[in-house]
């Protein structure tokens, strides 16, 4: 039996009786982002211990303090726009922000060790939920003049960040040439496969089955069509070309369930993001990869590299050996974030650059997160004539 909100299960079979069996994508579409029922556009979402899952964020804030230091980096390797007045604004734009726990550690701890840093930048959410937007401002309160809310992306000039974003997007379920449709057996929502080229509107339907998150790539190019200059940085969990797997993960209070079609709008549903196309649409659109590697290594990297006292090339401000845990409670949350069990593994970090100039040393990384990755431009099967 299908559960969740009765008043959108009764929209989602509504549409499937008039209309016929929906992709899955417009089916996860209405489970989390249905205007008004949805479970992220409703604000029904809580993370951390008392919701349905963790997140690095939820961890603590060492996570953000980390995140500062590398964007602290960027900044300067951008050559500090912003300082003295200048017009052009550093920009940190970030989308899926949920209730503004990181914006307001990565803020808080610029301030208080990179104040330079912090009189250059400007902190931009992109929400286009209500409820959302009203809890991030209550977070933010105190940063209110350095944080601005938008709906769509703008363009800008610095950063963008995501965490868990790209996951969340709903995807096709297509393999072998067929595709999964969500369909009806009497009130219950079921599977239905269908061949994927079919119809009229075969010629819309992506001819690489690899390619089946239309709405991450278009992601891809709107990033590419905004960012003037700077970095786009996005950690989430997935796979590489053909290990990826197409695994529907449905979570709540921190149980996996078995099917997308139970607690609809009360559960988060999410698929394992295919980083080859994300990288592939990337390049097609001018962005270069800058960096790929786990959460571990990345978060070490940053560590190791901007961490400590007389590191080199350290990032304006006096991070120094701050940035290392001196309390239990931060190693505890260090231990979280990096261990290869719990989320050091689990999570990867993609980098792409636009418009920055090459490094001296074109075998070292530009970037501190970088420092510990392997060599992966084969694996993300990289142009390097792009």
């Amino acid at each position: 039996m299908n559960t969740g909100s009765p008043d959108l299960i009764r929209f989602i079979r509504a549409e499937i009786e008039n209309q016929g069996p929906q992709s899955f994508a417009w089916f996860v579409q209405q489970a989390l982002y249905h205007p008004e029922l949805g479970y992220y556009s409703s604000g029904r979402c809580i993370i951390g211990r008392k919701g349905d899952y963790f997140t690095s964020v939820s961890v603590g804030p060492l996570f953000g303090q980390l995140l500062s230091a590398q964007f602290a980096e960027i900044w300067d390797c951008l050559g500090k726009p912003g300082r003295r007045g200048d017009i052009d604004k550093f920009t940190i734009v970030e989308q899926g922000a949920h209730d503004g726990q990181f914006a307001r550690d990565v803020l808080e701890s610029v301030q208080k060790r990179a104040p330079e840093f912090f009189d250059a930048l400007r902190y931009r959410i992109v929400e286009p939920f209500p409820i959302l937007q009203e809890r991030q401002r209550r977070s933010l309160e105190s940063f209110r003049g350095k944080v601005e809310w938008r709906t769509s992306l703008e363009p800008f000039t610095g950063v963008h960040f995501s965490n868990e974003l790209l996951d969340s997007m709903p995807a096709r379920l297509m393999s072998g040439g067929r595709e999964k449709f969500v369909g009806l057996d009497g009130d219950n929502f079921i599977f239905v496969e269908r061949p994927i080229f079919q119809g009229a509107a075969a010629s819309k339907l992506p001819r690489d089955s690899g390619a089946f998150n239309d709405i991450a790539l278009d992601w891809v190019d709107q990033i590419a069509a905004n960012l003037q200059r700077g970095y786009v940085i996005a950690i989430d969990y997935g796979r590489l070309g053909e290990e990826v797997q197409r695994d529907v993960q449905v979570r709540a209070q921190h149980r996996r369930l078995s099917s997308p079609f139970e607690q609809i709008g009360e559960a988060d549903i999410t698929m394992p993001v295919d980083w080859t196309s994300i990288v592939h649409r990337a390049e097609t659109n001018g962005l270069r990869v800058a960096g790929f590697t786990d959460q571990h290594h990345f978060l070490t990297g940053i560590i190791s590299e901007l961490g400590r006292s007389g590191s080199p090339g350290p990032p304006p401000g006096d991070w120094g050996p701050s940035l290392l845990p001196d309390s239990p409670k931060a190693k505890r949350e260090l231990q979280t974030l990096l261990h290869p069990e719990m989320l050091g593994r689990a999570f990867q970090v993609l980098a792409l650059e636009k418009n920055v100039a090459e490094p001296a040393n074109h075998e070292s990384p530009r970037l501190a997160g970088f420092k510990f990755a392997r060599e992966l431009r084969s694996a993300l099967r990289v142009n390097d004539s792009v």
